[in-house]
């Protein structure tokens, strides 16, 4: 099963895109929907409201008057607290209902207007943003759903900035243009991506990734922090410490496009225990790796981790998971600072990544590399000696 988160604020569009995914095969579950669902009459949301607001938020047939309450609830901060408060948790409850009734094969499609007020989006294995310009939004809530325009910019005003969206988000669809191009997009997204990333998850298999070396992207620390907020989400209390590491960890240095991460953990035991936990949130395990090539001098059972792989063929990503304290993690800790603190052995890095991605096959590629790392691990903790280096906290 692969859930996707898909948000944007009033007015973008994130509808258009929530009924195309409907008829590309996808189970909607439609936060709006369920909303209007848990507060219906009789219902002990719409009781909660009352008590919290008066009866001056029901019509005259004791169905809740929405108008009335996006008046009161959205002019006060502590007041959009309170039916936050209210409506999220019964939303949250009858969601989870829905999920589990859905087979393990589905792509489930949670349609959430505040996963991002939530923070909810480390929940997720994609995240996707419908976004338009707020003035575009202002005009299509006046022409199309007979708001006022202080209304319309107080809900706006209300909800997320572009900044927090653009900081969660793994796919941003701009609907700024017609519906029928932001059709288009959605399409074009669940054919190219989300039905490989739910195929490669039902079959456990990691999405292809390339061994050429590309041009340092400024978007890899954002990328990073998106993917450890998703593991710290996933792991948990299990994890020890997350860390981006490898050559996309290093500022301004070229690489191959893939996100390696490594996960800390206190024993092998607890980095098998992870193992469902990490495919549901998107990264199969890879069980023909099972340790790190040893360096010389130290014991090889040491070398030994688990390592999983993104099913997102948008997003390459390696998740090494090691044991702490062991020399594997520590030197994945270590080659980041030596890199970073030393230009020129980037510069040799880089020229020995060069040569190695002659390889297409990425066992192949690092194969190639490994003579070079087995004097850097020397030269990295002579460093290390000297500057009394130390991982960071």
């Amino acid at each position: 099963m692969l859930r996707i988160g898909l948000t944007g604020g009033i007015g973008a569009g994130k509808s258009t895109v929530s009924a195309t995914f409907s008829e590309c095969g996808g189970i909607v579950v439609d936060g709006d929907v369920i909303s209007r669902e848990v507060v219906e009459p009789g219902t002990e949301g719409l009781a909660k409201l009352v008590d919290a607001f008066g009866s001056q938020i029901l019509l005259p047939d004791g169905a809740l008057n929405r108008p009335a309450l996006a008046g009161i609830a959205f002019s006060d901060e502590d007041k959009r607290q309170t039916l936050n408060g209210i409506v999220h948790p019964l939303v949250a409850t009858r969601r989870s209902e829905l999920i589990a009734a859905a087979g393990e094969d589905a792509v489930i499609v949670e349609d959430i207007p505040l996963l991002v007020e939530s923070q909810m989006a480390p929940m997720f294995p994609l995240v996707i943003i419908v976004h338009a310009d707020p003035e575009v939004r202002v005009k299509r809530l006046i022409e199309y759903r007979d708001f006022s325009e202080s209304d319309a910019r107080a809900r706006i005003a209300a909800q997320a900035t572009e900044e927090q969206r653009r900081l969660v988000a793994d796919v941003w669809l701009d609907n700024s243009g017609s519906s029928g191009r932001l059709v288009e997009q959605a399409r074009e997204l669940w054919y190219q991506r989300i039905v490989p990333f739910a195929h490669n998850l039902t079959t456990r298999t990691p999405a292809p990734s390339s061994t050429a070396v590309v041009p340092a992207d400024p978007s890899w620390p954002d990328q990073a922090r998106r993917i450890l907020a998703r593991l710290n989400s996933t792991c948990g209390h299990r994890a020890v410490r997350i860390d981006h590491i490898g050559s996309t960890a290093v500022p301004g240095m070229d690489a191959k496009d893939i996100i390696d991460v490594q996960v800390t953990v206190t024993s092998l035991e607890v980095a098998d225990e992870l193992a469902d936990d990490l495919l549901r949130a998107g990264y199969p395990r890879v069980d023909s790796i099972t340790s790190d090539v040893p360096k010389a001098g130290t014991d090889p059972a040491l070398w030994h981790k688990r390592f999983h792989a993104s099913g997102d063929p948008g997003r390459p990503t390696n998740v090494h998971i090691r044991v702490d304290g062991w020399p594997n993690q520590r030197f994945a800790l270590l080659f980041v600072d030596w890199l970073t603190a030393n230009p020129g052995v980037q510069a040799d890095y880089l020229a020995v990544k060069h040569s190695a991605a002659r390889h297409a096959d990425i066992g192949a590629y690092a194969e190639a590399k490994e003579p070079w790392f087995l004097n850097a691990y020397r030269r990295a903790w002579e460093w290390a000696d000297t500057t009394g280096w130390a991982p960071a906290v």
